[in-house]
């Protein structure tokens, strides 16, 4: 059996211990929801008052030059990028992660239509349980080009290899499943596309900063994610988008707006597209969101993925090994997968009455979310979760579930 001073041994001898005195995590809470929202950097405080009060404040339009903020998003890219696995110039964080994929999207069918050996294919493969915005906008973006595309879905990974075959265009799949945590081997699948002649799309908001990644490496084509949940950016940061090089001269997107132009101020009333990642971007950017993405990047830039993800996966081991047994007399069954390569950086468990389990659990200050159906989320950010965390919030959930001390008819939030 783990004890509590078992794990505080664990936090004594964690080399990224230190790191977590550099957020800003209220006293009396263990903050398990990284995965949709990440905590906040001390930094970002500072650095949102030097945006406003004197880049903006006092430099006012001159800060778009003296400032760099015209630069911002590219410039921000290129720190993520050794997160990604990407090189310098294939990224820029941007817009939302909705607006990004339905610009990798068309990008990906149009690159598709104009190679004669694939102009017919109109298959866009994806998986049911994907976040469901990624399978809006491919509904929206084919309904809307009109031209006989269809959405295939599967209901279990195995099932992608069949699904992926001489009439797919595009497989358009997330890395890490925002429900279970599932995780998808990305060379294999990229591997599999491009042996059947289609193009591999990934979504990476619960992969960014949560588990090593290698784009380039792993032969992907396009790929889209968020800066706001593991890479710790603040509510509704800027997204990212991410087009290798050997595709950026084909890419093609039709939000053709002026910060996508190649020379922009030069006010030409002809869309021309920008050489390079620059031709990802669309419309004026939202700087103060945008520049405290940064304060979560120079966090990442003190260690490496490595050890990032060493601690992921101790946190996510002994939180199902304490949770299966500390509580195995409820009717609790872990939907997150066991096998490292297949875990991303949450463990996500199942139980009748998971909503008003997790409210009570976060009346105690155990924050972790709810996702239909009937899944309690739990995700850990190994910048600043501890392993004694890890006991304390399962003890409060067995104190929870042996007295039934939750309400079956709690009121649903609009956010859960």
């Amino acid at each position: 059996m783990i004890s509590r001073q078992d794990c505080i041994t664990l936090d004594h001898d964690d080399a990224l211990a230190p790191l977590r005195a550099q957020f800003d995590l209220p006293a009396g809470v263990i903050y398990l929801d990284g995965n949709s929202l990440g905590a906040r950097p001390k930094a970002a405080m500072a650095r949102a008052r030097q945006v406003i009060e004197a880049e903006w404040g006092h430099d006012l339009i001159r800060s778009w030059n003296t400032n760099g903020w015209f630069d911002l998003p590219k410039r921000l890219g290129k720190l993520l990028s050794p997160l990604l696995g990407a090189t310098d110039g294939e990224v820029v964080i941007t817009d939302t992660t909705s607006v990004n994929l339905f610009k990798a999207l068309a990008a990906a069918l149009r690159m598709q239509a104009s190679a004669p050996a694939c102009a017919a294919r109109r298959i866009i493969v994806s998986e049911r349980s994907n976040f469901p915005t990624d399978l809006y906008m491919a509904q929206g973006l084919a309904a809307w080009l009109d031209r006989g595309y269809q959405l295939r879905l599967v209901d279990d990974p195995a099932e992608l290899a069949q699904a992926i075959d001489g009439d797919c265009a595009v497989a358009m799949l997330t890395h890490v499943n925002y429900r279970s945590g599932y995780q998808h081997d990305m060379a294999a699948i990229s591997a599999h596309c491009h042996q059947q002649g289609a193009l591999a799309l990934w979504d990476l908001a619960h992969s960014a900063g949560a588990v090593p990644l290698d784009l380039n490496g792993d032969g992907a084509d396009l790929a889209v994610g968020c800066t706001y949940k593991y890479l710790n950016g603040g509510p509704g940061a800027p997204a990212f988008i991410w087009v290798p090089k050997k595709h950026q001269a084909a890419f093609r997107q039709p939000l053709s707006g002026w910060w996508g132009h190649s020379a922009p101020f030069a006010m030409d009333p002809a869309f021309a597209p920008a050489d390079g990642i620059a031709r990802a971007l669309c419309g004026t950017q939202p700087i103060v969101s945008l520049a405290l993405v940064e304060c979560g990047l120079d966090i990442f830039a003190q260690t490496t993925m490595q050890a990032i993800r060493a601690k992921s996966l101790a946190l996510t081991d002994l939180f199902i090994a304490l949770v299966e047994q500390r509580c195995a007399s409820h009717p609790l069954g872990l939907v997150t997968p066991r096998e490292h390569a297949r875990r991303g950086s949450q463990a996500s468990f199942t139980h009748p009455h998971g909503y008003a389990v997790m409210q009570a659990l976060i009346a105690r200050g155990v924050i972790g979310d709810y996702r239909e159906p009937a899944i309690m989320r739990f995700g850990f950010t190994p910048l600043y979760t501890s392993f004694a965390e890890v006991w304390d919030a399962t003890e409060i959930l067995r104190e929870i579930l042996d007295t039934q001390a939750y309400d079956v008819k709690a009121r649903r939030d609009a956010v859960t």
